[in-house]
């Protein structure tokens, strides 16, 4: 992480410090006076509630200094402050500052689904060989990358960092603030349709990503997706990805359970130790990755085969009934909705097969059509139960209703009773998927399964 004095960071944001603490040496960035560590320097934020509140907070939890914007009154007294005109954009200029002192390939993910994935995954191949620091958790926006990069130690052999976004231009800034070597864009879904209005819309917003990539540097991303196909024609540096063999790199003899995925690319077979068939096109990308740092395929292979994704992310744990339970709650789209489903529908050794499944947000004017379409994706030959849940899952709940038999589609509006509901239906030996939005927080009822 960064470690410097207090003259290097007031020169890099070029802000004013009192001479008598140039000095005192930060060690890492926080924004959150609550988790501050020693030496941090902290950074004011104006959020929900102004983080200048929280700056002598901050002094008694150990930071060693502190931002602070010029004009807010009543600056602490006898406090190493950096007095900038405003906290996140030195916050955003320190971390690009940083990185131009670093020596570090910089890899740039983004996409509608599967960049956490994709990320992990990336991660876990390029860790066979080289130091590797990556996002954490959901640090993708234009407060989260900076941390990230700040939080990177300086000697750091690559450094990825997650892309997420809700409106235009933010990849944009986020690219040119980091420069990436690499950049890679995972698909085009349906999430944030209602700011961005079309996917079309949503595939302009993505491919901002090439804006700051590097002279020399190579985009990879989905070849399957027209929408990129169109935008990137003109790129010079480009690989693709996917299931179709026209793409660069493609797989072939595609095999998945509960408990992994094996396929097979350029005759190399690949174990990766998570279930879905949509998984294959991510753990695809970071294979493209490690082919383009000339890693070995007994290399590449090993970090496939010892992957392991960030939580709920149909992520397998076992119910109290013995039931299996299928956590994909961390977040929902259309795309992966479908894909999900898709995955349950073909998933073998199972006679009971039952679905739970929440609001998708974000959808804009279409989003009862796509709840609609979930519903009728449901087959009744293949899932035995559907709980929906939430005002927007009741589309899903009457689609599959007109396929479904009296007594196997239920809808809910209250997590207890939908929990008390799934209790009394399961039985050992069944197969559970639930699967949301980030908002609607099922990751609950996986919880109360497990425990009783």
């Amino acid at each position: 992480m960064i470690k410097k004095k207090l003259s290097e960071i007031a020169a890099m944001v070029s802000g004013e410090i009192n001479e008598k603490y140039e000095d005192v040496v930060v060690q890492g960035v926080t924004t959150d006076s609550r988790n501050a560590s020693l030496n941090n320097l902290f950074v004011p934020l104006k959020d929900v509630r102004n983080g200048h509140e929280f700056v002598e907070d901050a002094f008694q939890n150990g930071v060693a200094a502190s931002f602070w914007e010029n004009g807010y009154p009543n600056p602490p007294q006898n406090r190493p402050l950096i007095f900038v005109e405003d906290a996140l954009e030195a916050l955003q200029i320190l971390a690009e500052k940083y990185l131009e002192t670093m020596s570090a390939v910089v890899i740039a993910i983004t996409g509608s689904n599967g960049k956490t994935s994709t990320k992990d995954m990336t991660a876990a191949v390029l860790s066979q060989t080289f130091s590797v620091h990556k996002t954490v958790g959901n640090f993708n926006n234009h407060i989260g990358l900076p941390l990230t990069i700040l939080s990177a130690p300086h000697d750091i052999e690559v450094l990825i960092l997650e892309m997420g976004m809700s409106a235009k231009g933010e990849i944009s800034f986020l690219s040119n603030l980091a420069k990436p070597h690499i950049a890679i864009i995972t698909n085009i879904g349906e999430s944030h349709m209602l700011n961005l209005g079309s996917r079309e819309g949503i595939a302009d917003a993505k491919c901002e990503i090439i804006e700051g990539l590097n002279d020399e540097g190579v985009l990879f991303y989905n070849g399957d997706e027209i929408l990129l196909q169109d935008r990137l024609s003109s790129l010079a540096r480009k690989q693709s990805f996917g299931f179709d063999d026209s793409n660069d790199f493609y797989p072939i003899q595609v095999t998945t359970s509960l408990e992994k995925t094996t396929f097979t690319i350029f005759n190399q077979e690949f174990v990766l130790p998570i279930p879905g068939e949509h998984n294959v096109v991510n753990a695809i990308a970071a294979i493209a990755i490690g082919c383009e740092f000339n890693m070995s395929w007994q290399e590449i292979a090993e970090g496939i085969n010892n992957v392991e994704l960030t939580g709920m992310r149909l992520e397998v744990v076992e119910g109290a009934a013995g039931e299996k339970l299928v956590n994909d709650s961390y977040n929902a789209s259309p795309t992966s909705m479908r894909a999900a489903v898709q995955f349950i529908h073909d998933l073998q050794g199972y006679d009971r097969k039952i679905v739970v499944l929440g609001d998708m947000l974000e959808l804009g004017d279409k989003e009862v059509y796509f709840h609609r379409e979930i519903g009728e994706l449901l087959k009744p030959l293949e899932i035995v139960y559907v709980f929906a849940y939430g005002p927007l899952a009741e589309n899903i709940a009457k689609a599959a209703s007109a396929n479904f038999e009296a007594g196997r589609v239920f809808h809910f509006t209250d997590k207890t009773q939908l929990i008390e509901a799934v209790k009394k239906i399961r039985k050992p030996g069944d197969v559970i998927l639930v699967k949301a939005s980030r908002g609607m927080g099922l990751e609950k009822v996986v919880h109360d399964l497990e425990k009783d």
